[in-house]
């Protein structure tokens, strides 16, 4: 009796993959993806997974049998939960029945078998699979996760729980995508390599070809070579905390490389919270390394060309989205949304890169910017993925927030280092005085930066800039995300030039402009903020210490709401309690109110806080607690602005060329949903079959203020 075939894939051209083959190089892909704790289960996952494909019902469907439905995954989960107890066994079903459609939530005993809960999922009834005894060995690992488990606060056992879930989940989903392209699509060319002994030269060589001839430049040497020091320490986590105009970027780079050299780390991943900033940052790493390095850039707003982009080292854009898939490569940058929302998803799309967290050098880059919200979860997945998974992070700010109290209850354990003991060259760096002037009319105000050569004025609100450009005589300029990016670009080159030649110049912008702007005004007139945002806006205020003190005046308008009123409170109070609001002592002071008003919102976002007292392994709301996961409650659109040199690429992408979408979103500026909504009302909009929004009628779209809409908070991110 001939023994019979069970198939795991088909290919295109006709090819078969035999199911145990599939089943053992997933489970080596596995092993390999995991750490050493983790070996042994992630190789019994991968073994585990898809024995449901065993059943005849599959066998037929995948030798060409039409109208059957099978669902294969959740058979691999109702044989490891026959198993004696074991602590790991939950979790195995989770990943197990969710590596096609995701980490469910577990639900509970009571859930049917229409639920889509684990326990749900667990009532259905499956075909025959005992086929796989013939073929599969399975060997349950040990139980050794009591070793993680060595605290007695079960909602902190729950939430080491579903992190290591995420992760064992993140090297099955992987290891099973990946063994199935190889046989679908042999010699697949995976992976961005780099050397990091020969990038470290070239930041080195960078760094030391800057001049060292003023108080200024010195300081910031003496401040980078405390840090380059402190490195050595091997903590698990590094806080760094330089001021404005201290070098930072590549101070943290260097120190990144340095570790990763001398801790063979596998990659460097720079993680910024703002979209707006990342391809500039993308790009001064680019310049040193050059083909030595090469960047990934991995944020909402990039796609990826199906032509080869010979700038990119023969590097295809589809060799870039396979990395972008699962972090595979050496210089990783991205954003907070994209790292955090992943490493708390559910879908095996996102997770995938959770696994090549190990054995890496994160860098933060404004870890101040982490919503008050989400502190824990964020510090809470710093601190595992440190502590755990062997990597070492680098959390940076020139505002940096005293996180100490949320480190020592959420980062358990965690070796934490300051690498910048010495402070006492930070008054270099102070190079404008705040003044708190109160509540002021738009005229006046505008009035009072016009008294000035050059002075900059900052809002919250688009509409209260369009109003205060609108107000202001001579020479002005506009900034807001209702212009493109590339507009915008246009107008700060104008802004630099017609101040390097003496114009008298007014600029009036949000909050935009505080993000890796490079300009500089002898007055900044900023509207009531954090004492973040105020320094932040310092920072384009005699930016090159060319006068003795520059003026950053704070003023008042109608105020705002939520957290922007409250943060605006605190700042206030202190500028009555502070002779100078940039010193460490007012910055500590601000951020021990601000997370003292909100402790109790601190404790909300956590997984845990979805289950009440029932807190079980089995269940864990995966799937609900990752939908409600956004670090933007706000959601905004592009609307790509048609232009004479972008007109071929629209056409381009009515006939359905999607990869022209990355170089429109230089040409495209924010709404809201609801604006968004009235437009399509106008009939002001085209939509494409697509998803993507043009502006259908441009007489909406001002040269010099871009979108003519009214709105309220710009939501820069």
């Amino acid at each position: 009796m001939i023994a019979m075939e069970y198939i795991g894939h088909t290919s295109d051209d006709g090819r078969k993959q035999l199911l145990l083959d599939h089943l053992n190089g997933t489970s080596k892909l596995c092993r390999e993806n995991a750490n050493e704790f983790w070996a042994d289960i992630a190789e019994f996952v991968g073994q585990i997974h898809d024995i449901g494909k065993y059943t005849s019902g599959f066998q037929k469907r995948i030798n060409g049998a039409e109208n059957i439905r099978v669902e294969h995954a959740i058979c691999g989960a109702k044989e490891v939960a026959k198993a004696p107890p074991k602590s790991y066994v939950p979790m195995i079903e989770y990943c197990v029945a969710g590596h096609h459609s995701g980490l469910p939530d577990g639900g509970t005993k009571v859930d049917g078998e229409e639920d889509s809960t684990l326990h749900g999922r667990m009532k259905r009834k499956t075909g025959d699979y005992s086929a796989y005894e013939n073929e599969v060995k399975l060997e349950y690992p040990k139980d050794n996760l009591r070793e993680l488990f060595d605290v007695s606060n079960q909602r902190e056992i729950i939430e080491r729980y579903s992190f290591f879930t995420r992760y064992l989940f993140s090297c099955l989903t992987d290891a099973d995508f990946i063994d199935t392209e190889r046989f679908v699509t042999p010699n697949t060319d995976r992976g961005i390599d780099g050397d990091f002994q020969k990038a470290y030269e070239k930041v080195c060589e960078k760094l030391n070809s800057f001049k060292i001839e003023t108080k200024l430049q010195e300081s910031r040497s003496i401040i980078q070579e405390q840090v380059y020091k402190s490195v050595e320490s091997n903590a698990n986590v590094y806080t760094l905390n330089m001021p404005t105009g201290s070098g930072k970027t590549l101070c943290s780079i260097r120190a990144a490389l340095k570790t990763a050299i001398e801790n063979k780390k596998k990659r460097i991943i720079y993680v910024i919270p703002y979209v707006s900033i990342i391809e500039q940052t993308a790009k001064v790493f680019e310049d040193i390394f050059g083909d030595v390095l090469p960047v990934l850039q991995h944020h909402s707003n990039y796609d990826f060309d199906d032509d080869k982009n010979e700038d990119e080292n023969e590097i295809t854009s589809e060799k870039l989205k396979r990395s972008c898939e699962n972090w595979d490569a050496k210089l990783i940058v991205t954003t907070n949304i994209q790292f955090f929302e992943s490493l708390y998803h559910y879908k095996g799309r996102r997770l995938r890169k959770l696994h090549n967290l190990a054995d890496s050098v994160i860098i933060f880059d404004e870890i101040h910017m982490l919503p008050i919200d989400y502190i824990q979860p964020c510090l809470r997945a710093i601190g595992y993925v440190t502590k755990y998974l062997n990597s070492t992070a680098i959390l940076m700010s020139a505002t940096m927030p005293n996180y100490d109290k949320f480190m020592e209850r959420y980062m358990s354990g965690v070796k934490i280092e300051n690498a910048v003991k010495d402070t006492s060259l930070f008054n270099v760096f102070d190079k404008c005085r705040y003044e708190y002037i109160g509540k002021c009319e738009l005229t006046s105000l505008a009035e009072k930066a016009q008294e000035y050569d050059n002075a900059l004025i900052i809002v919250s609100k688009r509409k209260t800039a369009r109003e205060l450009y609108d107000i202001c005589s001579g020479n002005k300029y506009h900034l807001s995300t209702y212009m493109t990016p590339l507009h915008r670009s246009e107008i700060i080159a104008k802004i630099k030039e017609d101040i390097k030649n003496g114009i008298n110049t007014t600029v009036i912008s949000t909050s935009l402009i505080e993000a890796g702007v490079d300009l500089d005004f002898k007055a900044v007139f900023r509207e009531i903020a954090g004492i973040d945002n105020i320094l932040q806006s310092g920072g384009r205020c005699n930016r090159e210490g060319k006068m003795d003190m520059g003026d950053v005046f704070v003023f008042e308008t109608d105020g705002g709401k939520g957290e922007i009123q409250l943060k605006s409170n605190i700042t206030r109070n202190l500028f009555e309690e502070f002779d100078n609001i940039s010193t460490d002592k007012c910055i500590e002071e601000y951020y021990s109110r601000l997370f003292a008003f909100n402790d109790g919102n601190i404790d909300k976002s956590t997984i845990t806080s979805l289950m009440g007292e029932n807190l079980k392994f089995d269940e864990i709301p995966f799937r609900t607690y990752a939908e409600n996961f956004k670090f933007i409650k706000n959601q905004v659109i592009g609307i790509v602005i048609p232009r004479d040199e972008n007109k071929d690429l629209i056409e381009q992408l009515r006939y359905g060329k999607l990869s022209v979408k990355r170089k429109l979103q230089q040409c495209s500026a924010s709404v809201h949903i609801w604006e968004l909504e009235e437009m399509i009302k106008e009939g002001i909009i085209e939509q494409l079959d697509c998803g993507v929004c043009i502006l259908a009628n441009t007489d909406y779209y001002k040269s010099d203020v871009g979108l003519t809409m009214e709105n309220d908070v710009d939501y820069f991110v």
